[in-house]
């Protein structure tokens, strides 16, 4: 009698990794959305945190939009996945400048979607020309190289502005944005506070040699600041005090050099930033004001500073002109007149040279 031996199942093959880019949001999609998708006939805005699409096919859809801060806990997340299965029919997005959206096809869920957010804290509004939500670095919460805490400049900005986001009554909308360090995460925005060092770094040569890969800390640095040395017999870097820009981009790559200081880490305020090609082309940003303290946990220096940045360009600029468009009209002249912030020497970069390698419009060029 033979045994029968029972060979062993053949494998599942291994399933290929799609590298295509953007996954795909579809199967992600408020039915209504899926179904009217790029066949939209107009939006409207109904009320200051409300969009309102309508299709050519008679089909209409809200979205609520509502402002949440960026790093959240479970109980928070919690909350508005419970929000959204009550009201929102369970779809829900973020925004690039964290708000939360919550896309409804039955108007009567609006109001009292509205009414649960409020209660629990989630402003509504943002949306037109408002102050929109900043967009922010992950500051000491996440990051390994902060000279700053973003998230509270956040949170104590926005304490200021709170009126601002839930209402539309700026000339255009306004993106701000922080950033924890000089190098990383600085983004383009109407209004940037970005994290200022003023001494170079201090370095421990102690522990160079066993922590950092010291070509790829001279290759870092952008001015050549850095050479290789040989300090108390072990091998070192030295920094050229004189060429050093104190931008910290050599401490990721190699802690022992620490540039963040409580007393000479600083904030500045970048104003006139714009990623759109509306009304006018791309612009960058330019400093108007350095040295501020960085005055943990509410930083009152620079929220006076922003809010009189926001006050003075809401009094003067035109209906739809970007806080770059309204700088450009009147001049950084009257720009520092109007607003009272001291110009010094250190303040505008004007430097043209980035023109010849820089691509300044949404053109793709090969």
């Amino acid at each position: 009698m033979n045994a029968q031996v029972n060979a062993p199942a053949p494998a599942a093959p291994l399933r290929k990794a799609i590298e295509c880019g953007v996954p795909d949001n579809k199967p992600h999609l408020h039915p209504t959305l899926l179904k009217n998708y790029g066949n939209w006939k107009y939006h409207d805005r109904p009320r200051p945190g409300v969009l309102h699409h309508v299709s050519h096919t008679g089909d209409e859809i809200w979205t609520v939009r509502a402002g949440t801060q960026r790093q959240m806990d479970l109980y928070t997340i919690r909350t508005l996945c419970d929000i959204a299965d009550k009201f929102a029919e369970g779809f829900v997005r973020f925004t690039i400048r964290s708000n939360i959206e919550f896309m409804v096809a039955d108007q009567k869920k609006v109001d009292p979607m509205i009414a649960e957010l409020e209660k629990n804290g989630f402003p509504v509004g943002g949306t037109g020309n408002s102050v929109s939500m900043v967009s922010h670095t992950q500051g000491w919460l996440h990051c390994d190289i902060p000279g700053t805490d973003a998230s509270g400049v956040v949170k104590s900005m926005m304490d200021e502005l709170y009126n601002e986001f839930k209402n539309e009554e700026m000339p255009n909308r306004v993106h701000m944005s922080t950033s924890c360090c000089e190098i990383n995460c600085g983004g383009q925005a109407d209004i940037a506070i970005i994290i200022q060092h003023t001494k170079p770094p201090k370095i421990n040569h102690d522990l160079v040699a066993n922590v950092c890969e010291r070509p790829t800390v001279v290759a870092r640095c952008p001015v050549a600041a850095i050479r290789p040395a040989l300090v108390n017999g072990k091998p070192s870097l030295e920094v050229d005090e004189k060429k050093c820009i104190c931008c910290g981009a050599c401490y990721p790559p190699c802690p022992p050099m620490q540039i963040n200081d409580p007393e000479h880490s600083k904030l500045a305020i970048w104003v006139g930033g714009k990623n759109s090609n509306a009304r006018g082309k791309p612009t960058f940003m330019k400093m108007v004001a350095s040295g501020l303290p960085n005055n943990a946990p509410r930083w009152p220096e620079v929220n006076a500073a922003v809010g009189n940045i926001l006050r003075t360009y809401k009094a003067d600029a035109r209906p739809w002109e970007r806080l770059s468009d309204w700088v450009e009209r009147i001049g950084w002249p009257r720009f520092f007149e109007k607003t009272g912030l001291p110009f010094t020497k250190y303040l505008i970069d004007d430097w043209r040279g980035s023109r010849a390698n820089l691509n300044a419009s949404t053109h793709i060029r090969f």
